[in-house]
């Protein structure tokens, strides 16, 4: 296995949440490829008891592998992170910036949601909104059809991802092709001023290109370690997105180049 080198200080706090220590424990073991008990419960300030059952947790997440005596990681050298494991990641610039989206959209609009972590927070906030969405991910389906609410769900065809429970297919692309949506919301794995919005799937890749033809504007949630990045499928060029809502970490040449082609980009 792997050793674990922390390079930032050891985190002694007693208040932080499961969420935010299960996304500092998948970090660490995807960083370094695996981590001991020991390892993990010094870098958290928790009890190794505590980091045991966290790792337990995150085994049947399949976020990671359970070894003896700790972790190790399931993801390959450049594959893309599964969605269980995205999911514990950056969870507090995730919020933020689903929150800056939410506040971009009027009540009654139409908004087709696209899949990802960073989506299914925008779904979480639009649950409580007087608006029809229309999701691509079984994760935001499930979150939004939960509960009763104000916002109404229409649900699209399509062939779900394995793990990744992202709609694909010609089902999904027809539901895309028969309505048109005030405002699409769409996620990526890259974008560049220079290579546009990419994806890792082709088949995920043809659903953002569909979503972003049925709507009225585009609305691109993405972190800023996703500027710069390109990755294997091209969607588009950055001129089909109105507006980016990233965070602070994004590459400042990036958001100067998407702001030259005509992308109003917001940060939080």
């Amino acid at each position: 296995m792997n050793r674990l080198i922390v390079c930032f200080p050891v985190v002694f706090n007693r208040g932080m949440s499961n969420a935010d220590r299960h996304g500092l424990i998948a970090k660490a073991v995807r960083d370094s490829g695996g981590a001991t008990v020991q390892e993990l419960a010094e870098l958290t300030g928790a009890s190794e008891m505590t980091i045991r059952r966290d790792l337990d947790t995150l085994a049947a997440q399949g976020v990671l592998e359970r070894v003896r005596g700790g972790a190790r990681t399931l993801l390959l050298r450049g594959e893309e992170p599964p969605f269980a494991l995205r999911a514990h990641e950056s969870v507090d610039t995730k919020r933020r910036i689903a929150a800056e989206v939410c506040a971009l959209i009027a009540d009654g609009e139409s908004v087709l949601l696209d899949s990802g972590t960073t989506c299914l927070e925008v779904a979480r906030l639009l649950r409580e909104r007087p608006v029809t969405v229309m999701p691509l991910s079984l994760q935001a389906i499930h979150l939004l059809g939960e509960t009763p609410g104000p916002a109404t769900l229409v649900v699209p065809g399509g062939q779900p991802r394995a793990a990744e429970g992202a709609l694909t297919g010609p089902l999904t692309l027809a539901s895309l092709a028969a309505l048109r949506f005030d405002t699409a919301v769409i996620g990526c794995c890259g974008l560049s001023a220079a290579d546009g919005l990419t994806a890792y799937d082709l088949d995920d890749a043809a659903v953002k290109k569909a979503g972003i033809a049925s709507a009225r504007r585009t609305i691109a949630a993405a972190d800023g370690a996703k500027l710069g990045r390109t990755a294997y499928a091209y969607v588009g060029p950055t001129a089909l997105l109105h507006t980016l809502v990233t965070d602070t970490t994004a590459p400042a040449e990036e958001v100067t180049a998407l702001e030259g082609a005509g992308t109003t980009v917001k940060t939080v």
